[in-house]
């Protein structure tokens, strides 16, 4: 339950839907926020993955609390459609109640939000002492040009003011769990039935043409320590009954000093764990490293693949140290280990997309030979701001823009692309989108992935058998059969996976 703390103004955040019901996370942006101001201001965590009609309880919340700030986090997706949405209405309805939004879409299209006059002010980057300057302007006097990383109209004119130094996160509170009813989000997953998250860290020093993330922080990383991971975690396990974690971290294993050390902590909370890294990172550590990181319950660890193609890898930006060889090699040390390897890719590049498609396959093909529980997550090449590879001056030759509103960024057709799946961009045409998906689909079905906790033996027995024959020939095109199955088993594909 919410602390109320009487002896502040209310500070209203809300976080948009951004999953099924049930599959909720903690909203670890909004407590970040809320962590900066719990003691001088009374922060309240509106869910929309909680509540069926945020905008009005949004309202009703702002005048029985007179609250002046309404803080807002969106990823593209779901997210954003709902930000603009319930904005739409709590603007139309409140006009004074400033909308300050921040977070990853944010900071890549500041202008754009203001341009939509359901949005006051952005704050781009690590938003955490940024937001506590603000809140303290708008309600204790001072100008806005002197608030750090904010985006903003002065006499119609569009400001972006300097960025601030990031804070290491040692040097900022933990988060006010109070301020959320934890058990909202225990999720259960193969990991286990009280499944709890975390940041350890924020940023990633590595700069991928794909990733959007690369101008939220600038290469920076900044990761809490091993100390510091223990408490929160410890907590975690003994104030509110976690018995596994996911770390959310952009990059969980930059420092393999600081992972071994981590896992040595962890391990006598008798918990599992799953967390993201790097191919070339992790195909570095050593084995005493490895044997802390299984001893301490991790089971599954999720890296960007990304592409069998050495040149295609170089174009990503992914870094002199990136091959396919790689890929394989972690597959089958992970194998060795007993940890499931979680592998992105990302087909359908770039001036090619169906070679490039065929290219993945194959290598898709050569991984799951090596390692079968190997997960894969199949996106389809999208764009990003401020793309520092040759992808994205290929794709505007080929027509690609992206949109210069908000309303259009809410349509489906926009929706598709942030999920990577359908992204209907001029080079990418639905006979590559089919071959994609095609594949997934036998592949899935042939492999199914050993993390469906509900998937039983049978009935991985049979999806085998009846795409074994696909699989062996190669043929993939219009699996109805399969995609029947899928709908009469209910069997969890990777790309569906609450983690």
């Amino acid at each position: 339950m919410q602390r109320e703390n009487v002896n502040g103004p209310t500070i209203l955040l809300f976080n948009p839907i951004s999953t099924s019901r049930g599959k909720q996370r903690l909203p670890m942006s909004l407590l970040a926020i809320a962590a900066v101001i719990d003691h001088d201001y009374n922060p309240e965590i509106i869910d929309g993955n909680l509540i069926d009609d945020p905008a009005t309880y949004i309202i009703e919340r702002a005048i029985a609390t007179k609250a002046k700030i309404l803080g807002v986090t969106a990823m593209p997706g779901p997210q954003l459609r709902q930000a603009i949405e319930v904005c739409k209405i709590v603007k139309a309805r409140l006009p004074e109640l400033i909308i300050v939004w921040g977070g990853y879409f944010a900071t890549h299209h500041g202008e754009v939000c203001l341009q939509s006059n359901i949005v006051d002010y952005v704050i781009e980057g690590q938003g955490e002492a940024p937001f506590r300057k603000f809140v303290d302007t708008i309600h204790h006097g001072g100008a806005l040009s002197d608030v750090p990383s904010l985006v903003w109209k002065d006499n119609g004119i569009v400001r972006i003011n300097s960025r601030a130094p990031m804070v290491p996160l040692d040097n900022l509170p933990l988060y006010p769990y109070h301020r959320v009813n934890i058990a909202d989000y225990r999720g259960k997953s193969y990991l286990g039935d009280a499944v709890l998250s975390h940041h350890s860290s924020f940023g990633c020093p590595f700069a991928c043409s794909f990733c959007a993330v690369v101008k939220l922080v600038n290469q920076r990383w900044l990761p809490e320590s091993p100390a510091r991971v223990e408490r929160v975690i410890r907590m975690m396990v003994e104030d509110y009954g976690a018995d596994s974690i996911e770390f959310h971290d952009m990059d969980f294993f930059v420092s393999e000093t600081r992972a071994a050390e981590i896992a040595e902590r962890l391990t006598p909370l008798n918990i599992h764990w799953w967390a993201l890294g790097r191919v070339d990172t992790l195909s570095s550590y050593d084995d005493t490293s490895w044997q802390k990181i299984k001893n301490s319950g991790c089971k599954m660890i999720f890296m960007g693949a990304e592409s069998g193609s050495p040149e295609t890898l170089q174009l990503m930006n992914k870094g002199g140290k990136s091959n396919p060889e790689k890929t394989l090699y972690i597959a089958e040390r992970m194998k060795h280990l007993g940890i499931v390897p979680e592998f992105s890719f990302v087909m359908g590049n770039p001036p090619d997309p169906i070679a490039d498609i065929e290219n993945t396959i194959q290598f898709i093909r050569k991984l799951k030979k090596i390692n079968p529980a190997s997960e894969l997550i199949l996106y389809i090449y999208t764009p990003v701001p401020h793309d520092r590879s040759e992808l994205l001056r290929v794709a505007e030759t080929l027509g690609f823009r992206f949109p210069q509103t908000l309303e259009e960024w809410a349509s489906p057709e926009w929706e598709n692309f942030a999920h990577r799946r359908d992204p209907n961009t001029p080079f990418f045409k639905d006979k590559a989108r089919r071959k994609v998906r095609d594949f997934e689909t036998v592949i899935n079905a042939y492999y199914p992935t050993v993390t469906d906790i509900r998937l039983r033996g049978p009935m991985r027995a049979l999806l085998k058998t009846l795409s074994g024959w696909r699989y062996r020939l190669e043929w993939y095109s219009w699996p109805y059969e399969l995609k029947a199955l899928q709908r009469l088993i209910h069997y969890r594909r990777p790309e569906t996976m609450g983690f």
